[in-house]
């Protein structure tokens, strides 16, 4: 059975006192309702990093980076190296999320490199694909995706890549407010689900879990991971509010 999960993608938001206190009532939250058949992780600013993961250290939360360097170590002034990241606790990264792809110019070349550095460092990639409304509009979002697959992350051997978590966000859903509908969210997971299937045959296939990142939240989200191939979320805005990000979580339940 492949892993339920959902992530939080806290983004550019919260200080320090702000995410110790969001930490802090999701774990809690996520105890008193005795909430455990979900793999939960939470992504906080780079600056959180470490004091996020003490906090959460023993309750099973996963914590993640929102992006790594391309380089391990050197004069990149400003860059954070995947090795630095696991040594202050995180466990999972964030690659090619949209926004990375859209306002930093990141390829599908530059991210698999990064893949490969999170992988040799000890980090589970959750690696992100999507089109943009254009590309959906213009028939070619299954083209987009494909590319991004093949040359992010068909490079990696079985045994690398079986350890991914991958990420469908339409990226016209981001922070519009829209969503896809249960019926094209289900059919790119599926399409997504068939090219690994090619790559690297159906087991593989079926234990890799595929996230949805596109305007998930607490009302639409027990639609969404009740799909087949939806195996989860990975959630923007809603993960702000511990409430509506716990009650995204319960959605599987």
């Amino acid at each position: 059975m492949r892993t339920k999960i959902v992530a939080g993608n806290w983004k550019m938001n919260t200080n320090r006192e702000e995410a110790f206190s969001l930490a802090t009532e999701v774990s809690g939250m996520l105890k008193n309702e005795q909430i455990s058949a979900v793999k939960v992780i939470l992504a906080p600013p780079f600056v959180h990093i470490g004091a996020v993961a003490q906090l959460l250290n023993g309750t099973g939360i996963g914590v993640a980076a929102q992006n790594c360097a391309s380089e391990v170590s050197g004069a990149y002034t400003g860059e954070v190296s995947a090795p630095m990241i696991h040594s202050v606790g995180a466990n999972f990264v964030l690659i090619g999320h949209s926004e990375r792809r859209a306002y930093f110019n990141e390829d599908n070349a530059l991210l698999a490199k990064k893949t490969q550095l999170a992988l040799d460092h000890h980090l589970t990639p959750i690696f992100c694909v999507g089109e943009t409304l254009p590309e959906r509009e213009s028939g070619k979002h299954e083209e987009t995706v494909f590319s991004q697959l093949e040359e992010g992350l068909f490079i990696l051997p079985d045994t690398l890549f079986s350890k991914v978590i991958i990420a469908y966000e339409p990226v016209w859903a981001i922070g519009t407010g829209k969503t896809a509908s249960p019926a094209q969210a289900q059919e790119m997971h599926a399409f997504i689900r068939g090219k690994i299937s090619n790559r690297y045959g159906d087991a593989i296939a079926q234990a890799v879990s595929i996230l949805y990142g596109g305007s998930c939240n607490e009302n639409n989200a027990t639609e969404l991971f009740a799909l087949p191939d939806v195996d989860g979320g990975l959630i923007g805005g809603a993960s702000l509010k511990s409430r509506s990000f716990v009650n995204i979580i319960k959605s599987f339940s």
